[in-house]
């Protein structure tokens, strides 16, 4: 604990960095995974070309996430053009790796809406986008806050990966314990990214409770 003390300032930065280096891969997944999974949702009932694009997005997305991340850090600064130890690097990968967990994770969420609310939403008057986003995505909602929970703790822990190519985020006590043989450091490099995670969760689940109240009857 003196040590943890001694240190609270860097501790406090590190586990600010770390935090918004998540929290953007999530924003980015979350704005590009709904649309794309509310079509691929659509495409599945299409025929032809549209039917095989949708699989193959979906494919795509497992392939991607397949990708070690150590190596897509690597790579990604030839082709973004950025320094090696830019933070960009860490934030676009894990921004790949969130679309690739929640694409899959929206299709099956708006698949998941009962065809009859669909027909008489249609009945009502509404248009396709209107329907999507007012009566379509707020049924999915709670199986994309699932999945968002998911990509929540995936991400987090991800982060720490960046350390090892320079990044500096809570890893950096990893990487820094490691070096110096010094196990307070890493245990509290553990403790605090675990800390992280639990607080993205609750966040996202006092989020759930307060955009979709009518969930949490069905979950109790």
């Amino acid at each position: 604990m003196e040590w943890v003390w001694a240190n609270r300032a860097d501790l406090a930065a590190l586990t600010l960095t770390h935090a918004w280096l998540s929290a953007v891969p999530l924003l980015v997944g979350l704005v590009v995974s709904v649309p794309a999974g509310w079509w691929v949702s659509r495409s599945r009932h299409a025929t032809g070309a549209a039917q095989w694009l949708g699989s193959t997005v979906l494919a795509l997305g497992n392939v991607l996430y397949t990708i070690p991340s150590l190596a897509l850090f690597v790579i990604l600064p030839g082709i973004l053009g950025t320094g090696f130890l830019s933070p960009v690097n860490v934030v676009a990968a894990l921004s790949i790796y969130a679309i690739a967990l929640l694409v899959g994770t929206a299709a099956n969420a708006f698949a998941s809406v009962s065809p009859v609310v669909l027909d008489a939403a249609t009945a009502s008057g509404y248009s396709s986008a209107g329907r999507g986003l007012k009566v379509e995505l707020p049924l999915a909602g709670p199986v994309l806050l699932a999945g968002l929970r998911v990509a929540s703790v995936s991400t987090v822990s991800l982060v720490s990966v960046g350390a090892l190519i320079g990044v500096s985020s809570l890893g950096s006590l990893f990487t820094d314990g490691f070096r110096r043989d010094f196990t307070t450091e890493i245990v509290v490099g553990v403790v605090a990214t675990v800390v992280l995670a639990l607080v993205f969760d609750l966040i996202l689940v006092a989020a759930g409770r307060l955009l979709l109240p009518w969930s949490v009857g069905e979950r109790s």
